[in-house]
């Protein structure tokens, strides 16, 4: 993740992207669950999943969402607003990769961007717009001396 933030410390610019890979597990749904309180069915009894039409256990879309943070974390991208479309469920043992591109950059430090999320098939499982603010040169100084101390 070293490059995205040494990216950001360079400067941002539109048609930047960053990209990103997990492989969800059922480990990481309950972590969540016990996180959000969200115990929906669907993410833990398979005759659930199956009279809603799914072909196993899914994750939560927030979970596989999240993946934009991990991005938007290591660019120091303060986030406004986003959108989020899930088009597909994501499965246990799923790998997605999560394609973050900034679309608009304006002088005063406000961006746009859209993720797309893809599963190992190359499926489009989420896509998600968002707003935010990009860090400006004194935001920067700080992300630099926090690499010199071993960044974490």
């Amino acid at each position: 993740m070293a490059h995205i933030r040494k990216k950001a410390i360079e400067g941002l610019n539109v048609g930047d992207t960053f990209s990103v890979s997990r492989k969800f597990t059922e480990r990481d749904v309950i972590l969540f669950a016990d996180i959000t309180r969200d115990y929906n069915p669907v993410h833990f009894d398979e005759r659930f999943t199956e009279v809603k039409g799914f072909k196993g256990l899914i994750c939560h879309g927030f979970l596989v969402a999240s993946m934009i943070s991990e991005i938007g974390g290591q660019i120091g991208w303060l986030a406004s607003e986003m959108n989020l479309s899930f088009k597909k469920p994501v499965y246990f043992g799923d790998k997605v990769v999560c394609d973050f591109t900034i679309t608009d950059i304006e002088d005063n430090g406000w961006a746009s961007a859209k993720a797309e999320y893809k599963n190992q098939d190359g499926t489009i499982v989420v896509v998600a717009f968002l707003k935010g603010i990009i860090p400006g040169s004194k935001e920067k100084d700080v992300m630099n001396v926090m690499i010199a101390e071993g960044d974490p």
